[in-house]
């Protein structure tokens, strides 16, 4: 049965890959986006890559007269509109909070009036903070954030309560939530709003926890994006990516694609109402490897990341999503390897053109003490 959906953030790169996917199986797509320039330009034109087909509004979330006139006539609603990066939400606190936390609150009210058959939000691993850890005697730790003399030390793994070593594990939704960052804390908000007035209102609710999803279409001028199009940017200049710590912190990198899945999937799903749902791989990978894969792709071998031995307030050591609920809940498979989606990546990126701000992005944080 065609449905008419709409997309917070549907101009983006999560959004648009979303897009072309319902529109594959019959569904009207309409998209708000604010056509933000720290994606999409000074120009702020429609992107090239959102198909035509779909019915773009220009607007602000947090604008009630444009958000109204988004929902009507809706059958389902995604939600992923949202400010981005860690590192950027810890000095510009007002700003995230308004744009994550002010404009769920006005799409939900929005939605009170004008009730749909789905609400699913983009949430993120970020609100674990660090994942879940294995101790040498088999318990189960959640890890804590790391002293702030340990990171002076930079002492970068965490140990236990004696001093033991801590092995990362993968992270379920029971996890209780340790938000280290302003951009945490705001997707948090996200998904709880979103699933305390979806049970209020009878608005059957969803939040998927995206790990770190990668693909084409990613803002590569933006430093404040996914880490491999921070990366790409860089090799795209001919400059090496420049790594946090000693660059062996791990991350779940996921598909666009199976992200995508994923969201179409916590559409259709009843048992999924009311839940918030891992969506990664399943996989860490280590930040210094990945880049290394990332540079051999594209043909840029010889450029080797600078692992810069600072810290950055807000970061994590490990995490990667345990995907037993999203198995079970919706039948959530992930399919595209690492290795693979980098080679389609690189495909993808050979065609692009870069501006390198992360250096840029870097020397905000060490101005403002938040990178050491």
């Amino acid at each position: 049965m065609s449905r008419r959906i709409l997309i917070t953030g549907g101009a983006g790169f999560i959004g648009s890959h979303l897009a072309d996917r319902l529109l594959k199986r019959g569904d009207a797509v309409r998209a708000l986006d604010n056509l933000a320039v720290q994606v999409h330009g000074p120009e702020r034109k429609r992107p090239a890559y959102l198909d035509p087909s779909v019915e773009l509004i220009v607007g602000d979330v947090r604008d009630p007269d444009v958000v109204q006139r988004a929902v009507r006539g809706v059958d389902a609603v995604f939600h992923l509109a949202a400010a981005v990066g860690l590192g950027r939400s810890m000095y510009h606190v007002a700003s995230y909070m308004d744009v994550n936390g002010r404009g769920t609150s006005v799409l939900l009210e929005a939605l009170m009036k004008r009730p749909v058959e789905r609400l699913v939000v983009g949430s993120s691993v970020g609100l674990y903070g660090e994942g879940l850890y294995r101790a040498e005697d088999g318990r189960v730790v959640a890890g804590i954030e790391r002293p702030l003399g340990q990171l002076k030390a930079k002492d970068w793994e965490l140990r236990d309560e004696d001093g033991g070593p801590l092995t990362s594990i993968p992270t379920p939704e029971t996890k209780a939530p340790a938000l280290t960052s302003v951009y945490a804390l705001s997707k948090y908000d996200q998904e709880r709003l979103c699933l305390i007035i979806g049970a209020a209102y009878g608005i059957p609710s969803v939040a998927l926890r995206f790990f770190n999803v990668y693909g084409a279409r990613q803002a590569l001028s933006n430093p404040y994006t996914g880490v491999l199009a921070i990366f790409a940017a860089r090799y795209l200049n001919n400059k090496p990516p420049l790594l946090f710590e000693d660059g062996r912190q791990r991350r779940d990198f996921v598909s666009v694609a199976d992200a995508v899945e994923a969201c179409v999937l916590a559409l259709d799903r009843p048992e999924a109402v009311g839940r918030a749902i891992n969506v990664g791989s399943g996989h860490a990978a280590a930040l210094l490897d990945v880049a290394a894969s990332l540079a051999h792709v594209l043909g840029k071998d010889g450029i080797v990341a600078e692992v810069t031995g600072e810290y950055r307030v807000g970061d994590i050591r490990h995490c990667s999503a345990d995907l037993d609920l999203a198995r079970q809940v919706l039948g959530y498979e992930p399919r595209v390897a690492l290795a693979d989606g980098l080679v389609e990546l690189a495909a993808w990126l050979k065609d692009q053109v870069a501006v390198d701000r992360s250096a840029e992005a870097r020397r905000e944080l060490v101005e403002r003490g938040l990178a050491v």
